[in-house]
């Protein structure tokens, strides 16, 4: 009986250890389920989820360059009347803003350095419209301080010779006076384009001069305005998928003259087309100073905080920041 029940005790002493080795050693079972994590808490978490697209404060996509194309004198409303078929066109792929603003006073020079300068004139400095040497340059930083500093390349083609005052000539690769029709300066421009700059300014000077001869919508202006847009026609196929375009002007015109707070000497055309543009009008409201803070902001670069103008975000689809209308003068 001794044996017996030694032998029964033996063979419950193998099954217990067969069974506990058994339990430590459980079968592995594949599953595509994500493995859930216990929290900090003890509270079981979801793995996270692919994280969708937020706005960020860089436009999307990046450009590498910028061309602004400025008309000297030109009224938004003399787009349609000159007609400019391809600036048309174009406008159906932009963003765009025909009620734009421009300084006060509505004068070239001060206009074109608050343009590029992103700056009032109060702050540029720039009270003078003719070509004075030794009066210097605009004040402040600008926009091709900015790129310059960066290591990208710029250029300026002009029909009037007093814009190589709106920046030091360090800033520049290229300053070239053409005191010529639009057709001219483009036609000189594409013999030898830059296709490595930064910012490149192309400025027309034909609309002012005939609208200072003949008035502002007259037969005469609206015809150089036509041929404008002839050139504007010529630049449009040499831009690459990664250059930001932005057409406007310095100022509009009444009767033979400009300079004054009529509207219509005022308000300018402002029209910016390139990818990852919104087309479309624009709900916000546009001012010259905003062109150099566009434009800086496209090349990802950071905004002086002295600057008066501000990106114009709605153009890029981001929801735009509450302003009032900028008003400068001098």
């Amino acid at each position: 009986m001794f044996f017996i029940a030694m032998k029964r005790l033996l063979l419950i002493f193998v099954l217990l250890f067969l069974l506990a080795c058994n339990l430590a050693s459980p079968t592995a079972v594949a599953t595509s389920q994500p493995t859930v994590e216990p929290s900090a808490t003890g509270t079981a978490t979801q793995p996270p989820a692919t994280p969708s697209a937020t706005i960020t404060s860089s436009p999307e996509p990046a450009v590498r360059r910028v061309v602004i194309l400025s008309l000297d004198g030109l009224r938004p409303d003399a787009i349609e009347l000159a007609p400019m078929p391809n600036l048309l066109e174009l406008m159906k792929t932009s963003a765009y803003s025909l009620t734009a603003q421009t300084i006060r006073p509505s004068a070239t020079l001060p206009a074109h350095s608050s343009m590029l300068t992103g700056l009032c004139p109060s702050k540029h400095g720039v009270d003078w419209n003719d070509y004075i040497p030794q009066n210097g340059i605009a004040q402040g930083v600008d926009l091709f301080d900015l790129t310059h500093a960066a290591g990208m390349k710029n250029y300026m083609y002009a029909g009037k010779e007093k814009l190589q005052q709106v920046t030091d000539a360090a800033n520049l690769e290229r300053f070239v006076y053409i005191n010529d029709r639009d057709k001219v300066v483009m036609q000189t421009l594409l013999a030898d384009f830059p296709s490595d700059f930064g910012v490149l300014f192309i400025h027309f000077a034909t609309t002012d001069d005939m609208g200072h001869v003949y008035g502002w919508l007259s037969p005469e202006q609206l015809s150089v305005v036509f041929r404008a847009d002839e050139a504007i026609g010529e630049l449009l196929p040499v831009l690459g998928a990664e250059t930001l375009l932005i057409v406007t002007a310095d100022h509009g015109g009444h009767n033979l003259t400009h300079g004054t707070s009529n509207p219509a000497d005022m308000t300018i055309p402002w029209i910016i087309s390139g990818k990852g543009i919104q087309a479309g009008e624009l709900a916000t409201p546009v001012h010259i100073t905003d062109t150099a803070a566009t434009a800086a902001y496209a090349l990802g670069l950071s905004i002086p905080a002295e600057w008066d103008g501000v990106p114009v975000f709605e153009a890029f689809g981001l929801p735009a920041e509450p302003r009032e209308p900028t008003v400068c003068s001098r």
